[in-house]
Parts: structure tokens; C-alpha cells; sequence
């Protein structure tokens, strides 16, 4: 008799739940705008390498162009909300990812700029 009352419990149980609605709009909605932060983030990261690099090689030592570029990396989400009044949707983790890729994307065009001019 237990096994039927045991059953039975897990098929209410199972009954019960119910996958939640999937918003396919706004999930679209946050995926473009995620795109276009992305595109921002990436043409930010060239532009802050070219400039590292310009400062470089205008003779200026590592740690003058290293703080304009981290202070271009820390404005950026200003940037970003600034063009884009959409940007409401990104979340934490979001905001974590775009500046990361403007700071490795930032470091590594720099290196490698300053390592092919060396060539």
C-alpha cells in the first residue's frame, strides 16, 4: 500500500509543474542590444590600441599611455548608455563581459602594434 501512495505523490508532484512562458521578444530585444554593445565594446578596444600605440611611439613611456586607456575601459559603459538608451537590459555579468573584452582587446592590439612596428 505504500508504493501506491508513493506514486501517487509523484505524480501530483509531477502534475504540478509548468514550464513558465517564453518571452521570444524579449529575448531578441536583449540579444541585439547585447550585439551592439558588443560592436561599441570592440570598436572602443581598436580605438583605445591605436591611441596606447600612437602614444608609444611618440617616445612616452608604458605607464602614460597604460591609465588613458584603463580611463578609456572604465568611461566606456558611459559611452555605451549614452548611444544606446536600450542598455537598461543589460545585467551585471553583461557589463562584466563587455569590459573585459575592451580591456584584453585593448592590451593585446597595443602589444602586438608596438611589437610589429619592433620587427
Amino acid at each position: 500500500m505504500a508504493k501506491k501512495v508513493r506514486r501517487k505523490l509523484e505524480e501530483e508532484e509531477a502534475a504540478a509543474f509548468e514550464f513558465p512562458v517564453f518571452d521570444e521578444v524579449a529575448f531578441v530585444t536583449k540579444e541585439f542590444e547585447l550585439a551592439y554593445g558588443l560592436a561599441v565594446a570592440g570598436v572602443v578596444a581598436l580605438l583605445l590600441g591605436v591611441v596606447a600605440w600612437a602614444i608609444t611611439q611618440a617616445g612616452e613611456p608604458w605607464y602614460v599611455a597604460f591609465p588613458i586607456g584603463f580611463l578609456g575601459v572604465a568611461l566606456s559603459p558611459f559611452a555605451i548608455r549614452a548611444l544606446r538608451s536600450r542598455s537598461s537590459l543589460y545585467t551585471t555579468g553583461d557589463w562584466a563581459g563587455l569590459l573585459a573584452l575592451e580591456f584584453f582587446g585593448w592590451i593585446a592590439l597595443w602589444l602586438v602594434l608596438v611589437n610589429l612596428h619592433l620587427a
